[in-house]
């Protein structure tokens, strides 16, 4: 049925263009000229964004909270009806602007980051479609439209992770980054026939509107949350299947930034809000989401404490920030989940840019160690990565303040040392942070032979944008503490269902804030103490060090024990049935059922002679032998 919004139907436009941009970049790569690739690319999503912005004002005149635009009948077989359609409600809205509008910002900067790659044609095609697969992934108004662009992140990510695949080890990230998440995607899909299964239907408002009718802690729904909640898992980078996305830093920086901030690795946060009707009555997997959010918030702050890759420091800082999100949404509280995926974009997407003017600034160096001073060589990029670093600290009155507050304030009232320990996250992350931004901009010089410069404006624009971003992004959402109303909450009412308790008294949360900044600033001091008045730098690759700093600089041993319990012995097995079973037992088997095909072949064409007496006996002797099995039987 046609809505009758005015221009609501023009949706579409929003996936579209960034299509388009794809096939047009895609299919003329050698023919582009330079740079015109990148053009095409940004002005697409930049039109995405601004349709995204027209539909957010078009839905918000309408007094309407939800449209669902059916653009054709997709799959119609027996009793499944499902049609190609896109939901637009004030959660696919929020999606929608943070995927377009910083995409936009990545592609801008990408057309300066990616000047000189030989490449850049294809990087730019494939930008488009890992947009155009995130959009249809927040705009579907059922699981299939939805795993469709889920899927497609996953393979744009392969393709954008691995994109200088003349590298054998970017190529294993890629490769890892897949499988990793082919494992999520088939707990995803097993949930989504269940759904089937149970609700005769994927779309969204039937099998919520069903779901109504079953009680809490029903074991078909609690199967349900548990199936899609590992496919959020592996999609959203949780603990067991986190390991891929600290390795996608093998792409380019603005890959990075694109998956770790305005898209893939929220796309699991995205669903799990999106089926928060769901999970409201599965109180068993929201206890689940809580210890998983909890531990991968701690366990990644903890590695990001030691690295000294610049990019791979902000990959575990993201892996640390989606535990906080996972946390949010274990509690009930949904939309502070979906605000600090919104404060979180802005933030850590000028993060991965800021670290990406200083890598082109540094020939492509990414060791935090061989950089410093940079402050005087980089202004501009030093304040803007000063600004995202105070906003990722939860420093007021930055973006993360009011939303990692909201979470924090969340945890207390659910239990006492869930909130200490998600407080202690935050204070290490406010640590690793500064640590990073002193030892880059700094202190003095630490690579003989760099020459840093600042970058052009194509790429310091969009940092200055996001910076902006980063400082007032809060105030969407201004709890009644500071005289707001919430707003961005409030927005996101009538799309999640909250299951959260009562807001802390004011006394009660300034007390909770006021602590919290005393040890921030306590942190921040000591850190400064450490790496600027001290000018201390980490320790050399291999050189001793206690034991749990060797732990975490390791990170936990992860990978090596992934690689022993599941690698190798799949190798293994691998090797033996390729040597052991198919060349020394199906490979002869088969190629012995082909001999003797081939020799009963030869036998039988001897019949074939054209003497037509034989042919007459043949007959007449298959039809005795026909007779005579008859009267046997």
């Amino acid at each position: 049925m046609v809505d009758p919004i005015p221009y609501i139907n023009l949706s579409w436009l929003v996936p579209a263009f960034p299509l388009l941009g794809f096939l047009v970049t895609g299919l003329a790569n050698k023919h582009l000229k330079h740079n015109l690739a990148g053009i095409i690319a940004s002005v697409m999503v930049v039109l995405s964004f601004a349709v995204s912005v027209s539909l957010f004002f078009i839905l918000r005149s309408s007094g309407q909270e939800a449209v669902t635009v059916t653009l054709f009948n997709w799959i119609a077989i027996g009793g499944m009806n499902i049609p190609f359609a896109f939901l637009i409600d004030h959660l696919s809205l929020t999606m929608m602007l943070i995927v377009t509008g910083v995409g936009a910002l990545i592609h801008i900067y990408s057309i300066g980051y990616m000047h000189d790659d030989e490449r850049v044609n294809s990087f730019f095609a494939q930008m488009n479609l890992f947009t155009f697969s995130m959009l249809l992934l927040v705009m579907g108004a059922n699981y299939l439209v939805l795993f469709i662009g889920w899927e497609g992140v996953g393979l744009c990510s392969y393709l954008l992770i691995g994109f200088w695949f003349k590298n054998p080890a970017y190529n294993y990230a890629a490769r890892k980054a897949f499988v990793i998440n082919r494992i999520g995607d088939l707990g995803f899909i097993l949930g989504i026939i269940l759904i089937f299964f149970t609700f005769k239907s994927v779309t969204f408002s039937e099998v919520f509107s069903q779901a109504a009718s079953f009680h809490a802690g029903s074991p078909v729904i609690t199967l349900i949350t548990i199936l899609l909640l590992v496919g959020a898992i592996g999609k959203s980078a949780q603990i067991p299947l986190f390991t891929w996305l600290p390795d996608a830093m093998a792409g380019p920086t603005p890959v990075s930034a694109l998956i770790h901030a305005a898209t893939m690795v929220t796309a699991g946060i995205y669903m799990i809000a999106r089926s928060s009707i769901l999970y409201n009555l599965a109180p068993i997997t929201l206890n689940i989401i809580i210890l998983i959010g909890l531990a991968t918030a701690l366990i990644a702050a903890l590695i990001g404490l030691k690295q000294n890759d610049i990019k791979k420091v902000l990959a575990y800082s993201t892996v640390s920030q989606l535990g906080y999100m996972f946390l949010a949404l274990g509690l009930g509280a949904y939309s502070a989940g979906v605000f600090h995926v919104t404060t979180h974009a802005f933030f850590k997407a000028l993060l991965f840019l800021g670290a990406g003017s200083v890598i082109h600034a540094m020939g492509g160096e990414q060791d935090i160690r061989k950089m410093g001073g940079l402050r005087k060589k980089m202004p501009l990029t030093y304040f803007t990565f000063l600004t995202a670093t105070l906003a990722i600290s939860g420093i007021p009155p930055f973006s993360g303040f009011f939303s990692k507050d909201l979470i924090l304030s969340k945890a207390f009232e659910h239990n006492i040392i869930l909130y200490i320990l998600a407080l202690g996250g935050a204070l290490l992350t406010c640590f690793y942070m500064f640590r990073l931004l002193f030892l880059v901009f700094f202190g003095e010089k630490r690579l003989a032979g760099a020459h840093p410069h600042e970058s052009p404006k194509v790429m310091t624009v969009p940092l200055l944008i996001l910076s902006a971003l980063s400082v007032f992004g809060g105030f969407l959402n201004i709890p009644s503490l500071f005289g707001g109303d919430s707003r961005f909450s409030t927005f996101l009412q009538s799309t999640v269902q909250t299951n959260a308790s009562e807001e802390l008294s004011h006394s009660t949360e300034t007390g909770l804030i006021l602590g919290s900044l005393l040890l921030l600033a306590l942190i921040i001091v000591y850190a400064y103490r450490l790496f600027v008045s001290k000018a201390v730098v980490p320790a050399k690759d291999g050189e001793s060090m206690p034991l749990f700093s060797k732990l975490i600089y390791n990170k936990f041993y992860f990978d090596e024990i992934y690689t022993a319990v599941f690698e190798k012995p799949f190798g293994f097995l691998s090797d033996f049935f390729y040597h052991k079973i198919e060349n020394t037992v199906l490979d002869p088997a088969v190629d012995s059922i082909g001999q003797v095909t081939e020799h009963a072949g030869t036998l039988l064409r001897r019949l074939q002679k054209g003497n037509m007496s034989f042919y007459l006996f043949a007959m007449v002797a298959g039809i005795l032998l026909f007779i005579i099995f008859i009267l046997i039987v």
